[in-house]
């Protein structure tokens, strides 16, 4: 029945026990009145209040930790806490409405189990970062976007309390004399704290949180991070044992990546993992994870990334997983990663592909050897086989850029080219950035390496296009060295066409020119050290003046071409030995580029009678 036909028969005329008839008032709806808005400068009285409130019950918390933490369970904790808030609001004559009163309790329970404030923020999966500057001021990041939240801290000391309660846990200190730690959460989140005299504005905590599942390779093609066949290469390069830098700015995603890159690696591999605050979550069996630690309060004891990383090739590794390489430890990495270590990975900041070669070398020359920028580089130009380029776009998103090849060197420059490059096709009505990852056209120098570990490749090959004429590939001579050009099957031997010495015969003279270290035969480049290259040109020298009518001994004038001028006395050694007498004039002069640039380290001219 409806309130108007309540209303209605209320009032009908009744008859009362003598059968006489009694008219009945009808009700009179009284309107409900509107509900009582409180004034902005009133909600913020009463939260002022609240917060002294707050305030207060935190010495009430300190007094009582021990029976609070005696209580067995939840339930217990929970009783507790209402116990506390309860006796200190009724000794302080307090009146809190039933929803402040729970609020109360539950910010309690937040600072005894865990980390106050930070809580209900850690229990947010949309939230992938939490940035605390100083006491009044928390942002989050959500979705590739920052925003301030309503949350905050009591005061300095507040904050100081829940820095402690994150490192005390891993043996490690912030203070004065260490105002910085790293640290990271049970469920491997990583932290960054830092307090005065460095930090001016009150102690800073930084959390990048991390999922309590791994992220798959389903997971990042759903984000769009990359395609699924694009993962399907990776995982090729993983399984052919290519060594592998991940590489981007922060908070691109780089740690995300390699966690996923790394579930490549085969099950019956030993992997060794490395980092200065543990983040990698590997699913494998075998696997032994390594943590850097810092010095204690004398300033001994500090076990950096780079000892791990040197302990680590006594540990009989299959494979080697430096989380980030931020200074001296790239030396051993790369050396790691060139005397048996292949299939190893690692992360680095850097804003593009070449700038991660840029960075490797200036982190090797921090290792504090004296070494020469050319050694340096072919040592990256002979370690790394792939870059893996991740960034955050515009939009919040974050995607693979790029996958860059190191196929070589030349000039002693780095020789790169990218396999697939992310395509940018425009942006959406929401802002979202629109783009595919696609191959260039570049076929890449391993694909050999694929077929050689039985590792079989889906139709079209990733969409890397068929090696021929309009696709030469560059293949290595000398891993990491130098190149050549190669047409056709790509496991044939590629015939040089320099340094075959080309002979003028004129005024009773022989004038023969650039005779390399090549091998007749097979038209391939002979050794990649100067005694060994310099043996081979003498053989082709004896035999192209043969073939001329003339011979060594009546060489008048030489010119050897060198492409490191350091080199010249071990040349010069050799040189004596063929020439034991007096041996022919002669001058040297730098290599020019097209013999630098398929692996000669010297060549040689001559003028003889004929």
């Amino acid at each position: 029945m409806s309130l108007r036909d309540r209303i209605e028969r209320a009032s009908k005329p009744t008859q009362n026990q003598d059968g006489d008839q009694v008219a009945v008032v009808p009700y009179e709806v009284v309107p409900k009145p509107p509900p009582v808005v409180p004034q902005p400068s009133q909600v913020a009285a009463r939260e002022k209040w609240l917060r002294d409130i707050r305030f207060g019950l935190q010495g009430a918390v300190i007094s009582a930790t021990d029976s609070l933490f005696d209580a067995g369970d939840t339930a217990d904790i929970h009783g507790e806490v209402e116990t506390v808030v309860d006796r200190y609001l009724a000794a302080n004559g307090l009146a809190v409405t039933r929803d402040e009163r729970r609020q109360l309790v539950e910010e309690v329970i937040a600072e005894v189990q865990g980390l106050g404030p930070l809580e209900p923020l850690l229990a947010d999966p949309t939230i992938t970062e939490i940035m605390v500057n100083g006491p009044n001021q928390i942002y989050i990041e959500r979705g590739g976007k920052i925003s301030l939240v309503g949350a905050t801290f009591l005061n300095n000391d507040h904050v100081l309390r829940i820095i402690d309660r994150i490192i005390t846990p891993l043996g490690r200190r912030i203070d004065q004399t260490s105002p910085r730690v790293d640290a990271r959460l049970p469920d491997g989140s990583r932290v960054n704290c830092i307090i005065e005299p460095l930090s001016l504005i009150g102690p800073v905590i930084t959390i990048r949180k991390f999922s309590s599942r791994p992220y798959t390779v389903e997971d990042l093609v759903g984000f769009g991070t990359a395609t699924a066949e694009m993962f399907d290469f990776l995982r090729a390069c993983v399984e052919a044992r290519l060594n592998i830098f991940v590489s981007g700015g922060t908070g691109s995603g780089k740690t995300t990546t390699l966690n996923v890159i790394s579930a490549f690696i085969p099950e019956e591999e030993r992997i060794v993992t490395i980092e200065d605050a543990a983040e990698l979550q590997l699913r494998q069996e075998h696997v032994i994870t390594l943590e850097a630690r810092p010095a204690n309060l004398e300033g001994e004891g500090e076990i950096t990334t780079r000892d791990l990383l040197r302990n680590a090739l006594h540990m009989r590794p299959d494979r080697i997983i430096v989380g980030e390489c931020r200074g001296g430890e790239a030396l051993d990495m790369v050396q790691a990663m060139t005397v048996g270590q292949e299939g190893s990975l690692s992360t680095g900041h850097a804003n593009s592909s070449p700038d991660m070669l840029r960075r490797l070398e200036t982190m090797i020359l921090m290792s504090g050897y004296e070494m020469p920028l050319r050694s340096i580089r072919e040592q990256i130009a002979s370690a790394v086989d792939l870059i893996v380029h991740t960034a955050r776009l515009s939009d919040g998103s974050r995607k693979i850029l790029n996958i860059t090849e190191v196929y070589g060197i030349e000039d002693d420059q780095i020789l790169t080219h990218d396999i697939f490059e992310f395509k940018q096709t425009g942006v959406n009505e929401n802002g979202k950035v629109l783009g595919t990852l696609e191959p260039t056209g570049v076929r890449p120098t391993f694909m050999p390496k694929f077929a050689a570990n039985g590792i079989e490749l889906p139709p079209g090959d990733f969409g890397i296009p068929p090696e021929g004429a309009d696709h030469p590939v560059k293949t290595r001579i000398g891993k990491g060295r130098s190149i050549g050009i190669e047409h056709g099957d790509p496991t044939a031997a590629p015939r040089l066409t320099v340094g075959l010495g080309k002979a003028v015969s004129a005024g009773g003279m022989v004038y023969l020119s650039s005779v390399g270290p090549v091998d007749p035969e097979t038209g391939r480049l002979v050794g990649d050290t100067i005694r060994v290259q310099a043996v081979q040109c003498l053989k082709n020298l004896q035999a192209r003046l043969e073939e001329e009518g003339s011979s060594l001994d009546k060489i008048v004038w030489a010119n050897w071409c060198l492409r490191d001028p350091a080199e010249f006395e071990p040349f010069s050694e050799e040189w004596v030995r063929w020439f034991p007498g007096d041996a022919p004039v002669g001058q040297g002069t730098l290599m020019p580029p097209q013999q630098r640039r398929v692996g000669f380290r010297v060549s040689i001219g001559v003028i003889a009678e004929a």
